[in-house]
């Protein structure tokens, strides 16, 4: 597929590939580069009048940036060309919102529109599970690596150097660093996978879900019925005075206070408790008959 480029004075047509990636940079490092005269033209036909041409040029001019800033995240382990495709989506955000009379080149203002896409795109696929969901931790995913000077672990003076330097606590540090340092286990690993001599074991094999079993939950019923028939056996057992100062408090839903059960026996608060204790006695002794 042909692109047509309308610069000041000429047409040119780059050929930008599809389907090969070599081709595609190569394409797009022959674009040429805008002068920066004519790059406020662009930018301002754009932003008066919605020229998609404008458009266009502004970001075909553009791509060998989005190249050269994909290319210093392949220590990631994704591939280039996702890398390239989103930063592109940043580079046509960038676009659209430059404003012309700001000063600055486009290129100064669309780095943070670029790296701001490649960036979610590595939290999001750089691991299964996603490694870094706070403000810090995002930081400190996209720059721990370069701070350590070595490839083990950190020192606590070096793990307190990284935290000062980037604002964030020391904890932050160390456990970003272990999640850096682990990896994706697989939930049901093969049998091939979960080995004798693998160094890890499928959490299947010791996350085991209980909750649903049908012997522990008939077995939880029955004991739930039997303990409630026995207090039950064993309350009816009480006098009525002690049965009630024991339902109001413990088994009402609004609990009384001994001086309001004084208040209703004509008795004192600590003959109340009295009673209370001898009634709880003496269902201890009917349950563990």
């Amino acid at each position: 597929m042909t692109q047509a480029l309308v610069t000041r004075n000429q047409t040119l047509a780059v050929p930008m590939p599809t389907g090969n990636l070599d081709q595609y940079i190569q394409a797009a490092f022959s674009v040429p580069v805008l002068s920066a005269e004519h790059e406020r033209d662009l930018a301002v036909r754009l932003r008066d009048t919605g020229d998609l041409e404008a458009a266009r040029e502004l970001v075909m001019s553009h791509l060998r940036f989005v190249v050269r800033i994909a290319r210093g995240y392949k220590g990631y382990g994704l591939a280039l060309g996702d890398l390239v495709q989103e930063g592109n989506i940043g580079l046509m955000k960038a676009v659209k919102r430059f404003n012309p009379d700001a000063g600055v080149r486009l290129v100064s203002y669309a780095v943070h529109w670029v790296r701001a896409e490649m960036h979610e795109y590595i939290l999001r696929n750089w691991r299964i599970v996603k490694v870094a969901t706070t403000k810090a931790q995002r930081k400190l995913f996209f720059n721990l690596r370069s701070k350590k000077k070595r490839l083990g672990w950190l020192s606590q003076d070096e793990v307190n150097a990284v935290a000062e330097d980037l604002g964030v606590k020391p904890e932050t540090v160390l456990e970003m660093e272990s999640r850096l340092s682990g990896s994706d286990i697989g939930y049901d690993l093969t049998a091939a996978d979960d080995d004798e001599d693998s160094r890890h074991f499928a959490p299947a094999a010791y996350l085991t879900d209980e909750s649903n079993d049908p012997a522990l939950t008939i077995e939880q019923d029955d004991w739930q019925t039997e303990t409630s028939n026995s207090l039950s056996i064993a309350m009816e057992q009480l006098d009525d005075r002690s049965r009630t100062i024991l339902q109001e408090r413990w088994l009402a839903e609004k609990k009384s206070t001994l001086h309001e059960l004084a208040a209703r026996y004509d008795i004192s608060a600590e003959r109340i408790r009295q009673l209370e204790k001898n009634a709880i006695g003496k269902l201890k002794k009917s349950l563990t008959a």
